[in-house]
């Protein structure tokens, strides 16, 4: 744990934040699990201000990136440039694991501009990983153009999230005379669903369906896909980079355990500028190895307390709160729950709120509530007329309406049911 000490030393002498969430611990402290876990609400609040509070230096080069919240408080991600090309290095290696091969025609089908990190992150990956051609088509071009660019240039591999991807596959299902040879997708940034995955195997019965990787602009490399070892959910960590651990969601006691659930934390010791230490990337994992195994294999569970994933974009809890604030005059918080389910090839996202007594006109406010939703996190709005996502909707219930965890009694704030639904 060498690397680890030398890390976290420079971390806590250079970024207030951590400075101050170190206060009780010995500087010359290797166990990692003495030190706090970030809390994401405070974290992300030093870091407003272009991260004056959470960097380690001034931001004197390299890129920025967006990485969730509101219209009105968004959050960013700081990287210097020889971070940035550290982080598509290593995730270049990763991907190189995933079931690509040389001479592979990659179409690129993430999203690019508004400072989303995904496409470039991309193409700049496999530029690194320097096996296969890409072809930087973007996931907002037209769905026919995209198929029209791909017939032409005879592309074999597909990289995208999963709503693009199903875009694609249902307008070939519509155009049954246009056929593509493709032999791999890659998704990233949500996760296929049993339904969807069905519908690919009767249009494209040759098509493997691999991760590409899994990764954040915030958390960084977090896994890496390895096709000869890996099944649907599983990656490898990262070993070179990164120290993974999985800790129980209510104790935050570590766990080495095989098969237990628990939620997913990085620290990653090549990002300098912006530390991530003990950060919660925001999934449930379970390891599939035992302690000491290289590149020890996980398994994602689902999303934890943080936020929930519905379609390509992720509605944080602090933002529930956060609009919830806004119309205090009008109700009082009790408690809520964010319900995800899945049907119709798409994710459905019911609010379910409990108020200190029933509003005035609750239909009309449950509605007013939504429509500032989606002005505050325009993306879901855009999701929902694309006919991406199911309409988010708010319920007014009970507190017994609100499922708790069977051990502790506390109300899940994010309760995810697509794996069962």
């Amino acid at each position: 744990m060498k690397r680890f000490l030398e890390h976290v030393q420079f971390v806590r002498e250079n970024s207030p934040f951590y400075a101050k969430l170190y206060e009780g611990v010995a500087k010359d402290c290797e166990d990692i699990s003495e030190y706090p876990i970030i809390e994401q609400v405070s974290f992300w609040k030093a870091n407003e201000n272009f991260g004056k509070g959470v960097l380690t230096s001034e931001h004197k080069n390299g890129i920025v990136f967006k990485s969730g919240g509101t219209s009105g408080n968004p959050k960013y991600s700081y990287f210097t440039a020889k971070e940035w090309d550290n982080f598509t290095e290593v995730s270049g290696r990763g991907f190189r694991e995933n079931g690509v091969k040389e001479g592979d025609r990659i179409a690129n089908l993430f999203y690019a501009g508004e400072l989303y990190a995904s496409f470039i992150y991309v193409t700049d990956l496999i530029k690194s990983a320097d096996v296969g051609v890409s072809y930087p088509i973007s996931g907002q071009t037209e769905i026919a153009e995209i198929v029209a660019i791909m017939h032409k240039l005879n592309i074999n591999v597909i990289a995208g999230v999963p709503t693009t991807i199903m875009n694609v596959i249902a307008y070939l299902q519509e155009h049954p005379e246009i056929k593509l040879n493709i032999e791999l997708i890659l998704f990233g940034g949500e996760s296929f669903y049993d339904d969807q995955l069905n519908v690919i195997t009767q249009l494209l019965p040759n098509a493997k369906v691999n991760s590409i990787l899994y990764a954040s602009v915030d958390g960084g490399e977090l896994g890496f896909f390895d096709a000869s070892s890996c099944e649907n959910g599983e990656h490898r960590v990262f070993d070179e980079s990164t120290i993974m651990e999985i800790v129980d969601e209510e104790t935050l006691e570590v766990i080495e355990e095989e098969n237990v659930v628990g939620k997913l934390l990085v620290t990653n010791l090549n990002r300098k500028l912006m530390p991530l230490v003990r950060y919660p990337v925001g999934d449930t994992a379970v390891w599939r190895e035992p302690k000491g195994s290289k590149n020890r294999k996980f398994k994602l569970q689902g999303r934890s307390q943080e936020g929930a994933r519905i379609g390509p974009a992720t509605l944080y809890v602090q933002d529930l709160t956060t609009i919830f604030e806004h119309f205090h005059d009008k109700f009082q918080l009790l408690n809520f729950q964010l319900l995800i389910t899945h049907d119709a090839h798409k994710d459905r996202a019911t609010i379910k709120v409990v108020p200190k007594s029933m509003p005035q006109n609750p239909q009309e406010l449950a509605q007013e509530v939504v429509e500032y939703l989606y002005s505050e996190r325009v993306m879901f709005g855009e999701l929902l007329q694309n006919n991406i996502i199911h309409p988010i909707t708010l319920e007014w219930v009970r507190p017994e309406d609100l499922e708790s965890n069977s051990r502790t009694g506390k109300t899940k704030h994010i309760l995810d049911k697509r794996l069962s639904s």
